[in-house]
Parts: C-alpha cells; sequence; structure tokens
C-alpha cells in the first residue's frame, strides 16, 4: 500500500479508504463485530490504515465496533475519519444539521463510542442549507483547538460553499477543509462539472463515495446475480450497462476483476483521489486490495473515459466549444461567430 498526503496537509493516508458503513447487522445487512474485526485487520495488514465511519452508520454501531476494535491497537496508527450532520436521535430538534450545537453534541457521542481522545478527520456530512458556513469552520476550528478533531473535511455540499468556507478560512486563520468526500465513480461523473475543479483549486483530496456504484460496475447485476440495487435504479439502466461491459472487457484483457478496473480508474486521476471501499465480507475486501497492484494504460483509461463521459453543461462545455478561442498573446478569448 502506497501513501497520499491528505489534502494540503502533512497527514499520510493508504491510497485506499475503508469504509466501514456496513458494519453492524442492523437494517438485516451488514457485518457483525466479529468479521468486521477480520476486515480491519486485513486491511491493517495490507498497510490500510485510513478508515471512514459516521455518527449514522447503523446508528452509531460502526463507531462501536471501530472502538472497541481500536482500544486493542495502535490508535496513533490508523487515520480516523467520521461525520456529523444527520439524525442519529429524537431526543431533541437540534439532533441534526449542521449546526455548532450538533456538532459538538455529535462530536462528544462520537469520542464515546470511538473510545478515542480524538478524531483525526471530521467530515460535514452533507449541506444543511441552514447554517452560515462560518459557524461551521469556527465550531470545527475550536474543535481542533481543543485537540478532540485534528483536520476537518466536508461532503455531499455545494461547490460554491465550500469555496465561500476554505476562503473564509484563509482569511480568518481558522482550518481548512483538506479533503472532500462525494459520489464519484465511471457512473456518476457529474462532480467533473464543479466540485472536483473546486477541490483541485484548494489542494482538497477526493474521497468518492461508491466508487464501485454500490456493485454494479462489478458485472455482477448483468451476470444475474442479485443485489440490493433496485432494478429501476439509474445505476442499472442503459448507459450503466454500456459502460460496465467496458469496464468487464477491460477486465477480461488484463485478467483481473471488475472492480480493479473501476476502482483504478478513480485512482489514475490527475487530482489527488483516494477512492472508500467498503467491505462486509472479508473475501469482498481482499480482493480489493488487490487494485493497488493493477495498472491500466492510457489507452484503457481513455475508453473508460469515453464511454462515461457527460455533458458539462454551461460554462464547462462552453469553454471547449470550437467557437471559443484563446489569444495566445494576451490569454483572452475571442468569439468567433458561426453563421
Amino acid at each position: 500500500m502506497k501513501y497520499k498526503l491528505l489534502g494540503r496537509s502533512g497527514l499520510k493516508v493508504s491510497e485506499l479508504c475503508l469504509g466501514t458503513m456496513g458494519f453492524g447487522t442492523e437494517g438485516g445487512w451488514g457485518a457483525d463485530a466479529a468479521t468486521s474485526f477480520e476486515i480491519m485487520d486485513a486491511y491493517a495488514n495490507a498497510g490500510g490504515n485510513f478508515l471512514d465511519t459516521a455518527n449514522i452508520y447503523k446508528l452509531g454501531t460502526s463507531e462501536k465496533i471501530i472502538g472497541d476494535y481500536l482500544s486493542t491497537q495502535d490508535r496513533d496508527y490508523f487515520v480516523l475519519a467520521t461525520k456529523y450532520t444527520l439524525k442519529d436521535n429524537t431526543t431533541n430538534p437540534n439532533a441534526s444539521g449542521n449546526s455548532r450545537k450538533n456538532m459538538m453534541r455529535s462530536v462528544e457521542d462520537s469520542l464515546k463510542r470511538l473510545k478515542t481522545d480524538f478524531i483525526d478527520v471530521l467530515y460535514l456530512h452533507i449541506w444543511d442549507d441552514i447554517t452560515p458556513i462560518d459557524e461551521v469552520l469556527r465550531g470545527l476550528d475550536d474543535l481542533i483547538k481543543q485537540g478532540k478533531v485534528t483536520y476537518a473535511a466536508i461532503s455531499d455540499t455545494p461547490a460554491w460553499v465550500v469555496a465561500k468556507g476554505n476562503t473564509l478560512a484563509e482569511l480568518m486563520g481558522w482550518s481548512q477543509f483538506i479533503a472532500l468526500q462525494v459520489e464519484y465513480s465511471l457512473l456518476a461523473r457529474t462532480a467533473e462539472r464543479e466540485l472536483i475543479p473546486m477541490a483541485k483549486h484548494f489542494g482538497m483530496t477526493v474521497t468518492p463515495w461508491a466508487p464501485l456504484a454500490g456493485g454494479a460496475l462489478t458485472g455482477k447485476y448483468l451476470k444475474g446475480d442479485r443485489g440490493r440495487i433496485k432494478a429501476d435504479s439509474k445505476r442499472l439502466d442503459a448507459r450503466a450497462e454500456s459502460i460496465t461491459k467496458v469496464v468487464m472487457d477491460i477486465a477480461q484483457q488484463l485478467g483481473v476483476s471488475e472492480s480493479h478496473v473501476a476502482l483504478q480508474w478513480t485512482m489514475s486521476k490527475s487530482f489527488s483521489c483516494i477512492p472508500i471501499v467498503g467491505a462486509t465480507k472479508i473475501d469482498q475486501l481482499k480482493d480489493n486490495l488487490k487494485t493497488v497492484d493493477v495498472v491500466l494504460s492510457p489507452g484503457h483509461i481513455a475508453m473508460l473515459d469515453d464511454a462515461s463521459k457527460i455533458e458539462l453543461g454551461f460554462p464547462g462545455d462552453f469553454f471547449n466549444e470550437e467557437a471559443v478561442k484563446v489569444n495566445s498573446f494576451g490569454g483572452f478569448y475571442d468569439m468567433v461567430e458561426k453563421r
């Protein structure tokens, strides 16, 4: 396992992040504690050190399992990321959202479940469109100054909000967001319109969730296997099927699994990108870990890019139109009318 710096920080994390949303059996699915321990052991033995969880995952069970595991391990080896925002109880109207009150309450509860004194990376889980971004940043910075959180990150939030936040943080001397967690895969590339260019500008690492599109990109649905994706999901529509077939063809050429191809595509991007791979079975994790040894040729990457390309919309596509010419002398755009 190779290590990368997380955003504009000196924090070293493994090139694959272990997603733990499935740690716990609530809802009739997931891994029990013993299996979760086995998965984390295999991940650590392979050099993995980056764990991703949230206060809401399995109603707190994910954090509890990780806490029990870390209490038997070298805590400082692991980079532990969790999240706050989503409602984890019904005791009061402030038990959800991005507010400072919910942030402080949620972090204290997470620390107890995780059996640790500090959280390495705290994500805002999802933007609530209510709380001022300066309230969020001041709260995160206070937690960092208290030593309860080491780094701040953000997930599932509009690009303009993140950009405003990091700019304000730089101006005020507060801790900036170093990572951006969003949905990103061969089947979901809309983050390339605004979010990823913004992350590149601020030097943030992108940590994609669902890099395998819920398993659709493994090809198992095309092979007749059943899973948790509903039949009418966009992850199984005609476009998704055509993209998945390209993944399957390349996997067959290289003699690797489809998940290796789909994951390595995200790891081969021009920006810092560390996919989050979830596992509820040890065999799933062991297969995903083999991704780090797979190399996609420029030709394979071009095939995947072409099969999964999207319309960037305005202004992305506008900048790429033939009607927009770059003046090499002044760097201005010359508009050429098409008649």
